[in-house]
């Protein structure tokens, strides 16, 4: 039951760094009904940005600040400049193809894609950088319940999951953009006659969305500590694995949705073998898509005629 009990815990820490990416993937799904395959990088350039971060204010083995200030730091400044990143994309990869046919913005997503890891490859070579998080966070740090463990690290990811997801949440549900945002997700040609600035809540869309990916890169880079250029691929395709289980273009969706592929994967590390947990984790997104598209909470699209 403690094996157990560990699995538990290690899936729900590693599943709030997939709802944070796949979150990404359904905000501007919902707003602009495509998919930013170039999420997975932005996620990647956020895990590059907190390291750099934590660099700059003395690196792992001497920080110059308070430990609290810099991991503060690193996760603003990732978010921050992943945030801006997001918008740069919009800018200049999406919005010219907005009124173009559907495989154009996948196709220019998949270029940006590119573009953002080969730009990384070259400019911060292919060698792995390390957080080194013990060196100041403690492995000892934490609590036990018998021989179940949650280290600090794990229970940080937890709680600032938790805390961006409802900070989101009441976004999007009690302010201004984001309840233009619902509206322009139900009906752009509505939301454009009442006065919505499309082109404004576009730009907050991706900002939220690149900012938590960027927060996600910081966990990741916590968590198992290495960072590379080619880091996104696979976490990005899981975020979007994560929105579709959930119902993409559902916001309580996507949280439940890396939930549970985050339990999911750790149990079948745990209980299977490590070499089947991306298997496991592409063979749902497959099910999910032959037999429930919508996802566990997401509607069916509506056809106008």
């Amino acid at each position: 039951m403690d094996y157990l009990g560990q699995q538990l815990i290690n899936g729900l820490t590693l599943g709030g760094v997939y709802a944070l990416i796949a979150l990404g993937y359904t905000l501007v799904y919902g707003v602009l009904q495509i998919l930013n395959f170039a999420h997975g990088d932005v996620y990647m350039i956020g895990a590059f940005l907190g390291f750099f971060a934590m660099t700059w204010l003395g690196g792992p083995l001497a920080p110059t600040v308070p430990v609290a200030l810099m991991l503060l730091v690193m996760f603003l400044i990732a978010m921050m400049g992943t945030g801006l990143l997001g918008i740069v994309i919009e800018r200049f990869a999406y919005r010219p193809l907005r009124n173009s046919t559907r495989i154009a913005p996948l196709i220019s997503a998949l270029g940006v894609s590119i573009l953002l890891q080969n730009g990384a490859l070259l400019i911060f070579s292919p060698s792995i950088r390390s957080y080194d998080t013990s060196s100041y966070i403690p492995s000892t740090l934490g609590f036990s319940v018998g021989e179940l463990t949650i280290d600090s690290v794990r229970l940080g990811v937890l709680v600032l999951s938790a805390v961006l997801m409802i900070l989101l949440t009441k976004w999007v549900n009690g302010t201004q953009v984001g309840r233009a945002m619902r509206a322009i997700a139900y009906d752009k040609d509505a939301a454009v006659m009442m006065g919505i600035d499309v082109d404004r809540v576009i730009r907050w869309t991706f900002f939220v969305g690149a900012a938590l990916a960027g927060a996600a890169g910081v966990m990741n880079g916590l968590l198992l500590r290495g960072v590379s250029s080619g880091m996104g691929l696979i976490p990005g395709l899981k975020g979007f694995t994560a929105a579709v289980i959930g119902g993409i273009g559902s916001v309580p969706g996507a949280m439940l949705g890396g939930l549970l592929l985050g339990v999911i994967e750790s149990l079948a590390q745990g209980y299977l073998s490590t070499n089947f947990a991306d298997t496991i984790t592409f063979i749902l997104l497959i099910t999910f898509m032959l037999f429930r598209p919508n996802g566990i909470l997401g509607r069916p699209m509506m056809v106008k005629v």
